[in-house]
Order: C-alpha cells, then structure tokens, then sequence
C-alpha cells in the first residue's frame, strides 16, 4: 500500500473532494490527477485540498497533443500546473497524424522535436516529460508512439531529470520487446511513472474504454511491476481504468476493490 496510487481516472465521477476523503479514509497516500477534473475544481484550489489531506500527486495527466494547433501554449500551461500541484511528472500523450497526413515517420519525428521544445521550461518548474506510449490502434487519432523503444528513442536526446517514459500495462502488454525495454528505461534512468490496469476482452466499442480492474483481463501484471521494480524503480503503482461498467459504481466501492486487486494481481 505504500506504493499504491489511484489515478482519478478510475474513478472519473467521484467528486474530487470525496475522491480524496476516501483516499485518506482507506489509507492511500497518492493520486494521479487529470487536468480536466482539476481544472474545473481550480488549481491552485486542488493544490491546496491534496496538500492539506497529506496526499501526494503522483503524476498529472496529460500534455501532448503535438499534432494540435497552439500545443506550445498549452502544454507549458500544463507544466505550470503540474509544478503548483506538486507532480513530479506531466504525462504526454503525442497525438496522432495531422490532418490529411500518411508519414507516421514525420509525425513521430515531430513529437521529439516538439518535447525538446518544451525541455527548459520542464527544468525551469521541475517536473520531467513524461512520454508514454499508447497501444498501435491508436497510432492514427491519438498517439503515434506505439512502443517503449520509440518513447525511449524520442527521449534519448534530453536529460533523463527532464525526460521520462511512462510504462503503463494496457498499452505494452502485448510487446515481446517491453522486457528488455524495460531494463533499458532503468539504466537510462527514465521511469517518470508506472501505471497498472488489465486488458479485457471483447473490447467495447468505445476502445478507449477497454481497460479493466487488475484481474479481470489477460496482462502478467505482476511480471510488470517485478520488471520495473527490478530495473530500479521504486515510486508510486498508479492504477488507471477507462471503463463505464467501473464509472457507473460508487467511488469507495471502486477503490476498495481497486485495493484489494492491486494487493492480489500486482503487488
């Protein structure tokens, strides 16, 4: 449980209030937030309620978007908020082809160039990149980084104190390569954030919302946490589930479950 986070997103319609009193109350010590949610309740507002519950923000999700008019702006708005809440990492997610284009090589090239733009004002307010690397059916609408090794490659130009990856079960599982990606993220010193969920199948037809409960689904998960635990990373376990049959449930009840199938399936 010391490493135990929950991302907010597992329990997307939990008021964020009552998200944190429920952490509090069931002895979880981090919380993954999502700037939409944190947005909305204000920043500096949210700052203040995690920091007086004694909770710690385990990482701030998401940047990205390179592909998207005016993601300069806003994805330093983003490091700003990450600093104020105290979240050692911002969680990027690329973004897909622009519109009317075929070069997944230039996008993905684009990405990198893109992240080494927004490097001094990540060290600047000192919080690390965090590029993470979404499932291949993705590639086309929301992040053509696909694999470890790309997110590592793309990452490889800048200090790793400035530049991370994100290892997250769902999207790597399937990857034979993650393995040794893996303990090359280690000794590149670029593990910004490890976050668990499971990979269920059929998937729904909104895919985006295919992520289960550690358990329910067919990922080692624990061959995961083992992997990076022995590649040297020893920070928050954040479970992180887009899934509606989770959402429509009341937030303690999903988080008590959460707890006890991360303490069965990854711890």
């Amino acid at each position: 449980m010391k490493r135990f986070s929950l991302n907010q997103a597992t329990t997307k319609h939990w008021p964020l209030p009552d998200l944190v009193n429920g952490c509090v109350e069931a002895g979880v010590t981090g919380v993954g937030l999502w700037r939409e949610e944190v947005q909305a309740y204000g920043v500096e507002r949210t700052a203040a309620l995690v920091r007086d519950a004694g909770l710690a923000v385990t990482s701030l999700c998401r940047g990205g978007f390179f592909q998207e008019p005016g993601w300069q702006d806003e994805n330093r708005r983003a490091l700003d908020e990450a600093a104020t809440l105290g979240a050692p990492s911002l969680v990027l997610v690329s973004g897909g082809l622009p519109p009317g284009s075929r070069d997944l090589d230039a996008a993905r090239a684009h990405v990198g160039r893109a992240v080494g733009t927004l490097v001094p004002h990540a060290q600047d307010v000192g919080v690390q990149l965090a590029i993470e690397p979404l499932h291949p059916m993705f590639g086309s609408d929301r992040c053509v980084v696909s694999t470890l090794k790309q997110a590592l490659d793309l990452a490889s130009p800048y200090p790793s104190e400035a530049v991370g990856v994100v290892i997250d079960t769902y999207h790597l599982w399937w990857d034979d390569t993650v393995w040794d990606q893996i303990t090359r993220a280690g000794r590149e010193n670029r593990i910004s954030c490890f976050q668990a969920a499971d990979w269920v199948t059929p998937l729904p037809a909104g895919v985006l919302l295919g992520r289960g409960l550690p358990g329910t689904g067919c990922v080692e998960l624990r061959r995961f946490r083992e992997a990076v635990d022995a590649a040297g990373y020893t920070g928050p376990v954040e479970v992180e589930v887009f899934a509606e049959n989770v959402w429509s449930r009341p937030g303690r009840e999903v988080l008590d479950e959460t707890i006890q199938r991360y303490l069965t399936h990854v711890a």
